[in-house]
């Protein structure tokens, strides 16, 4: 292992975060700060000093995020890197309810169920066929669950009749769970919360191979995630959380910035150390950042500072409206790739990965995509569509959901039917009707001897035979090792049931049926890797040992919400919401839609206009000043992910429905404190001057090639 002390080249705030090893400690690392290598040098520091790999722990909230500290890790400190647990929080979650969720009940093949059967199961709970409903139902469920309240907690929280409808559907999904031996995501942090809280033998266990817990993006923690850490920390308190409570930007999913209130509450001995140095983005650009976040109150003041020199200045850029500023941002890209920005040693930034086009929300990349387009430029929407999302993904997963939980009935009901097997929706629903009878699951119900009573002898030789097939491929997936075995199965079983006949004859264009068969061939051999030990878990649940069975693997793959983390990187411009470029950097970074009711989102018309008493406007009040902290937030993550260059654009005139209306800049373009000799910028005029300077060249070449010939 190279010796920890690679605390060459780290600042003393970063020495001092990495040698910190015996009691709790806060790491504010500000963006660009290099955060992730002081966790990594701080596990190697860990298991320089004597501890074991395994019983270190790092928490993180992406898989993208694990994996890349697993990769950082290793190249770190070696083989010792394997052992150390690097996940997010819902694989740990998973892991401890594989191993000690018996107590509540649950067998370890339990199935995590998707954000689609979580929202058919909640339509049928609440009676309702109105999807928009039943997605409002999953978000104040969700929400009630990340702060830690059951059905009955919920219902006697709920503010109004229709919380209360809400919380008694909540009541009926939580009783299909358990009959259904699944979870949902939420339930990967509350459960073993509850496991900690109640069983103190588990709580004892984990506190005992847990030595140090490492949490990453600490900021984004909900109330139920500080809890779980608490309580796997103990008395001894042996943590390292790092975060930024100004980049605190998932407020509407539950995060908190309560939790870093409550550190130095909880554990009085906390040792608090702050990362200012910023290795990222030049001094124009940081104090563009620190100016912006400025006004918001600190927990914990800080201020970024950088030794790249002074850089670009920042630009603004007005447009007439989204379909000129999406030209402008064109042709910046066009110009800068002509002219380039050198760094201190003279680098210049070209490629098309170079660059990033970020805004507020989804629907503002339509006219960035159609100009792109139409100059030829390739790009990528960042949280397009996961590839778990696609039809013929969610189709395998189901079968492997099955095979891995019988009791699964969602799980069953798309097996049963994908490719069509002659049972029917009249068998099928008698079946459920005979199910919810004899309070039996679909697979259990296919095995009764009463069955027979309600059923015609065809069908019943139909499920008896799909039940069978299923038991099979269960034994066979489980004696399935490694990666060659495992692709040979999973390619005779797609054979057994059709898959590929079925995609064709489901498309009436073969191009499209192709391209889903690749889908489904990348997937294969994706699972077929992982098997074989060639793909890391990218979900962190798994033990290290490198050799998995087909079993194993398919029981983690609910977790991995996007395969096209693994990608590798495109020579692409990058179109991203805000949110979903945190972590992310980019030599060159165009924030475009900056006007006020985008960014900051539309607030609200203020207490003023309210009706109510005094504390409701006092209220009402609080929350628009909570929100545009948030949002002042989200304009500083934006900022901040600029190395070398950054324009703000705005435009005097949006799109509001179908209609144009009149906007304004951003109130945070004036809080950025540019100077006010910034150049406002047309990059369309440099661009023209570059072409007529290039056409003037070659003439110039042209006349004296000409003038050179005998």
């Amino acid at each position: 292992m190279s010796s920890p002390s690679a605390n060459h080249g780290m600042n003393p705030a970063q020495q001092e975060a990495v040698n910190y090893l015996h009691g709790p400690c806060l790491v504010l690392a500000g963006a660009g700060s290099g955060k992730t290598r002081v966790i990594t040098h701080k596990i190697a520091r860990l298991i320089q000093m004597g501890m074991p790999a395994n019983r270190i722990a790092a928490i993180t909230f992406t898989n993208k995020a694990a994996a890349e500290m697993r990769e950082r890790a290793k190249h770190l400190i070696g083989k010792a890197a394997k052992d150390v647990v690097v996940c997010t929080f819902h694989a740990l979650g998973v892991r401890m309810l594989r191993e000690d969720g018996a107590v509540l009940g649950l067998k370890p093949q339990f199935s995590i169920l998707d954000s689609d059967d979580v929202t058919s199961i909640i339509k049928d709970a609440g009676g309702t066929i109105d999807t928009a409903t039943a997605r409002q139902w999953q978000w104040t469920i969700s929400a009630w669950k990340g702060a830690g309240l059951n059905s009955d907690q919920a219902l006697a929280v709920a503010a109004d009749d229709n919380e209360r409808i809400i919380a008694t559907a909540m009541a009926r999904y939580e009783e299909r769970l358990v009959a259904y031996q699944s979870v949902d995501f939420d339930d990967l942090i509350s459960l073993p919360l509850k496991l900690l809280r109640d069983y103190p033998q588990v709580r004892e266990r984990w506190q005992t191979m847990l030595g140090h817990v490492l949490v990453d993006e600490y900021q984004d923690t909900n109330a139920t995630q500080y809890e779980v850490l608490k309580y796997l920390v103990g008395d001894k308190a042996r943590f390292t959380a790092v975060g930024d409570d100004d980049q605190s930007i998932y407020g509407w999913r539950g995060a908190t910035l309560d939790n870093l209130k409550k550190l130095p509450v909880d554990f009085p001995t906390l040792k608090v150390i702050k990362l200012e140095q910023n290795y990222r983005s030049t001094s124009a650009i940081l104090r563009a950042a620190n100016n912006v976040i400025g006004p918001n109150p600190k927990l914990f003041p800080k201020t970024l500072f950088s030794e790249l020199g002074e850089g670009e200045p920042v630009r603004i850029v007005d447009a007439d409206n989204e379909e000129h500023e999406a030209e402008r941002a064109v042709a910046r890209i066009q110009s800068l790739r002509a002219n380039g920005v050198p760094d201190a040693q003279g680098k210049q930034y070209k490629e098309f990965r170079d660059f990033a086009v970020l805004y507020r929300a989804n629907h503002q990349a339509k006219p960035f995509e159609k100009a792109l387009r139409k100059a030829g430029i390739p790009y990528k929407v960042s949280g397009g569509q996961s590839f778990f999302d696609r039809a013929e993904i969610r189709d395998l997963c189901a079968w492997f959901r099955l095979w891995s939980n019988n009791d699964d009935d969602p799980a069953f009901l798309r097996a049963v039917t994908t490719p069509k097997r002659g049972i029917g929706h009249t068998t099928l629903g008698t079946l459920g009707t005979f199910a919810t009878q004899y309070k039996l699951s679909l697979f259990e119900s296919l095995f009764s001897s009463s069955l027979a009573s309600v059923l015609s002898a065809k069908a019943l030789g139909s499920l008896h035979e799909f039940g069978r097939y299923i038991n099979d491929l269960q034994f066979r997936a489980r004696h399935t090792e490694g990666a060659e075995a495992a692709m040979a199965f999973i390619m005779d079983w797609l054979k057994e049931i059709g898959y590929e006949k079925h995609l064709y004859d489901g498309e009436d264009s073969e191009g499209v049926a192709s391209a889903k068969w690749s889908n489904v061939m990348e997937f294969c051999e994706w699972m077929a890797q992982r098997c074989g030990g060639q793909i890391d878990d990218a979900a962190g649940v798994t033990n290290t040992r490198e050799i998995k069975n087909l079993l194993e693997v398919s029981q983690t793959i609910a977790l991995l919400s996007t395969i096209s983390e693994r990608e590798k990187d495109q020579n692409v411009v990058t179109l991203s919401t805000l949110h979903a470029s945190k972590g992310l950097e980019w030599p060159h970074v165009m924030l475009v839609g900056v006007t006020e009711g985008m960014l900051p989102f539309k607030l609200g018309d203020g207490a003023d206009t309210l009706g109510g008493s005094t504390m409701e406007h006092e209220s009402a009040n609080e929350d628009i000043a909570a929100r545009l902290q948030e949002e002042r937030r989200l304009m500083y993550v934006g900022i901040t992910r600029a190395q070398r260059s950054l324009a703000v654009s705005w435009t005097r005139r949006r799109k509001k429905g179908r209609e144009m209306v009149a906007a304004l800049p951003s109130r945070f373009i004036a809080e950025m404190g540019l100077d006010q000799a910034t150049a406002k910028e047309d990059p369309r005029e440099k661009l023209r001057a570059l072409r007529a300077e290039f056409a003037a060249k070659a003439l110039v070449t042209a006349a004296n090639a000409a003038a050179a010939k005998p």
